[in-house]
Order: structure tokens, then sequence, then C-alpha cells
């Protein structure tokens, strides 16, 4: 019997999820955004605390100038349009970590709106020789902030039976990220998040440790019949600690939702939390509606007007961005799109590269040599770039050498090898070596081939017979017994006579 097209058609394919991202990004500000309180990661509980940030009567709160412009700047990186008034205002909401019974927010007149983030929608990013193909994600606001305090269910007495709180990271200030429900898979979920704390990184606002909970992201869901215009009811998926986890929560979130409706049940608007261990979202509570805050104007707080002459004084520190570094990259020393993505993961290591790539006299082969020899020695060591005994210097330096023919691949490695060992740099390493070079002598390589020749009858048979690729076998061996000192091409070119 013919199957339906409708009963060939999985699940997944008849609706289509939409998704949208809350992103709250600690502001790297000493002080907190209403006092003069640390905002120092790891300190003593409810050590960084005064009357303001503990809500006590008649303590008022002083606008933090500094948390302000990093607020406007990560809002300008983002391509937001900046509100010259913005208001703040108190969203009331009881939680045991929240002293005052309220957050000092911006709700319906917020700092910045209506910007966005380009993402790769290619796959090129995880590896695929792609195009890059832009979608754009639309980013409805950035607001300031302060943050809640912080339960603790562990690591201290009586912990099985009580929770204790610390108010520490109680007024750091905050901003929040919302952006359109524009992404469409847990993929480009990914890719917006990576994109942005990219950004926020080369504005130098915040550090984005998701450990210490510099970054923070809810993830709002819903699906629909694939083609509807009307969103479905959305859940709210909260505190979950990386972007891998994030792109998993929302998997296993589309399919549950998916499996509900497809039983005939309606899904419930709430808010859940993900299990990293088991894979699964659990249901935490009803999500409340905006109009459940009872948001109103903080009166102990004037308008904050940042006028035409302070937003070009912020302006004014903008760095270059990830993708303008890019492009300018790739015009200014030949490299290809994809060394240019990974040369630029971090500000640090764009300067990185670039200081190397300024002085050497081939670029290409230092963004080559960046990536096959030093990031993986690093990662393999858990070390960051800054870590690296080998320093940009030496890295031209080598970059050179190869270049030149000086010395050969083998040998580079070699070096490298031993910088990391004795954790000292590529020139001095180099020189305690003696300066080793390719040799270009032909008697000493001829001899070393004949060699090589005699012991393998078989493999000259082969290439006399016209198997020529066996030449690279030959090529080899001669490389392996010079200890890679030989110089390939004049072995190549030995090879091709001797056997010819």
């Amino acid at each position: 019997m013919a199957t339906s097209v409708e009963s060939s058609v999985s699940a997944r394919e008849k609706y289509e999820p939409v998704i949208g991202l809350e992103v709250h990004v600690q502001l790297l500000t000493a002080t907190k955004i209403f006092c003069s309180c640390s905002t120092h990661f790891g300190d003593p509980p409810n050590m960084n605390v005064c009357p303001v940030c503990l809500g006590l009567p008649g303590a008022l709160p002083v606008l933090n100038r500094k948390a302000v412009e990093f607020a406007t700047l990560a809002a300008m990186a983002l391509s937001c349009e900046i509100r010259e008034t913005s208001i703040f205002a108190r969203k009331n909401y009881f939680y045991p970590d929240l002293p005052k019974g309220y957050q000092i927010s911006q709700y319906d007149k917020p700092l910045a709106e209506h910007g966005f983030i380009e993402i790769d929608v290619s796959g090129g990013r995880t590896g695929t020789p792609a195009a890059p193909q832009f979608k754009r994600i639309g980013i409805t606001r950035v607001h300031l902030e302060e943050d809640a305090g912080k339960s603790l269910h562990e690591g201290f007495a009586g912990a099985t039976d009580t929770t204790a709180i610390d108010l520490n990271r109680s007024g750091v200030p905050l901003i929040e990220i919302v952006s359109e429900p524009d992404i469409a898979s847990p993929e480009e979920a990914y890719e917006y998040l990576t994109r942005l704390k990219e950004i926020i990184l080369y504005t130098g606002v915040s550090d984005c440790n998701m450990e210490e909970g510099s970054l923070r992201c809810d993830a709002n869901v819903s699906v629909r019949p694939r083609g509807e215009k009307k969103f479905g009811t959305k859940t709210e998926v909260k505190n979950v600690n990386s972007f891998r986890f994030i792109r998993e929560a929302l998997e296993y979130e589309i399919d549950r939702q998916i499996d509900v409706i497809e039983s005939g049940g309606k899904i419930t608007q709430e808010t859940r939390l993900y299990n990293s261990v088991e894979g699964k979202t659990y249901g935490m509570r009803s999500k409340e509606q905006a109009h459940d805050y009872r948001y109103f104007p903080e009166p102990d707080l004037l308008p904050l007007v940042v006028d035409e002459k302070w937003r070009a004084e912020i302006r004014l520190t903008m760095p270059e961005l990830p993708e303008g570094r890019r492009k300018r990259m790739m015009a200014d020393y030949g490299i290809t799109a994809q060394d240019a993505h990974v040369l630029t993961l971090t500000k640090s290591l764009a300067e990185q590269f670039e200081s190397a790539a300024k002085v050497a006299k081939n670029p290409k082969r230092v963004a080559n040599l960046v990536q096959s020899e030093l990031m993986g020695r690093l990662k393999a060591r858990g070390l960051e770039i800054e870590q690296s005994p080998i320093s940009m210097k030496g890295l031209a330096e080598a970059a050179d050498l190869v270049d030149s023919g000086a010395i050969s691949g083998k040998m580079l490695k070699d070096l490298f090898d031993l910088c990391f060992e004795r954790g000292k740099d590529f020139s001095e390493v180099y020189e305690e070596q003696g300066r080793p070079a390719q040799s270009r002598d032909t008697s000493a390589i001829e001899k070393i081939l004949d060699q090589v020749i005699a012991a393998n009858p078989k493999q000259v048979e082969q290439y006399r017979a016209g198997k020529k690729t066996v030449a690279a076998f030959f090529v080899g061996q001669v490389m392996k017994l010079s200890k890679g000192q030989a110089n390939p091409q004049l072995v190549n070119e030995l090879v091709a006579k001797k056997l010819a």
C-alpha cells in the first residue's frame, strides 16, 4: 500500500522552531552600578556589601558613570540606536537573593534598541569549505540593570537542609541584550552567541567568563507548523552555563514540544531548567508576563541622558571589531577568509599575529605557522597565546627561515618542540642548537640517496616501471637519514635524476 506524503514527512520536518535569546553580560567595572562596593569575584560571602546594595531603608543609589559608558559602547558595537534619554524602573518580584524586593532595571525606555548581529549560516565555521552566507539577527534592546544576589545550595555547613544567601553580586552592573525571535535553529543560536561574545570581548567591556557568571543566557523557544506566521507558546530555558549546553537544551526542548503537540497536548508557558547530565529540560515554574513584575519608574534616579557629545566621546573608544579586522587582514596580508577567522577568534591572538606578520617577509607563512605549529602546542599544554614561550618576534624569524629554505619544515617542528620543552624563545633555541640549516651539499645528499636506492631494489623497480609516486618514498628516507637537514627540493631533483 502506498505511503502518503504526509506520513513520510517526519514530525520534526513539519515544524519550525522560533528562538529568541536573552543574554546578561556583567560589565567590567571595579565598583557596582549604584554604590562603591567592589565587584571582585571570589571574595568571602557578603563581604562586598553596603546599605545601598543591601536595600536598607534610606540608602540612595548613585549611578556608576563607567557602567553607562561601557553599556553604550557595547550597544554601539551591536549597531544599536542609542536613546538620548532612558529611564530606570523598579522590577518587583520576590526572591530570597533580592534584598530590596525589586531589581533596578530599564523597561519601556531602555538605553538602546534596534541593533543586529550578522551570523554565518553556511556551516563554514565548523569546517565546511563553503562560501559565507550571512543572516541578520535583530537585537530588540540593550538595557542596564543591577544583578541580584546568589542562592547557595552547597559548600557550607548545613547545606543539606538550608539555602544560604551571598549578596556580593547584588548590585553588580549588567547589560541585558535581547534578540528578536529571528533564530531558526540551535546551530544559529550557537553562532549568534559566539559572535556576540566575540564582539563584547573586543570592546573590552566584559570578560564574558561564563564560569564566574559574567555571561549568562536564557533561551526562549517555541515551535509552529512550518510556514505558519503565528508564534507558538514559548518556554524559557534558564541557567545554562555553556554555549554547547544551550545548543543541546534547545535541541531537546524543540523535540519535546513537537512530541507534546503531535500527541494532542498543549505547551505550557513556563520556565524550565536544563540537566546537562541527562540531556533533558525540566519544568521549574510558570513563566511570568511583564505585567506581573509591576514595573514603575525608579523614584530615586533621574532619567539617564546620554547626549550626542557624550556619545561621540564614547564612540572614539571603539576598537576595530572582529568582522572589520578580518576583512582588513585579508587585504593587508593576503590570507584566506578561514585564516582570518581563526586568527581573530580573540583580540589578543589577532594582535599577536599582526605583530609578527608586520615584520615577517611572508605573512601567509606566519598565518600558517600560528595555526599549524603554535596553536596546537599551546592547546595540548592548556596555555593561552600570552603564555607561549615562542614570541611573535621568534615566530616571524622562524617563518623567514622556512620561507628562505634555510630550515625545513621538519627542522622547524623539532625546534618548536625544544622551545616548549625548555620554555625558551625560538631565537635562543636556534642559537643553542648551532643555527642548524638545510644542507645543499649535493655530494653528501647523493651519498645518502645511493644507500637508500641500494637498500630498496623493489621500490626502484616500481618507479622505473612507471609508478612515479614511489619517488616520495625515496625523498622521505633521505630526509629521515639526514635528520631533516637535506634540502627537500634538491632531494627531489636528485631522486628524479638517479632513478631515470
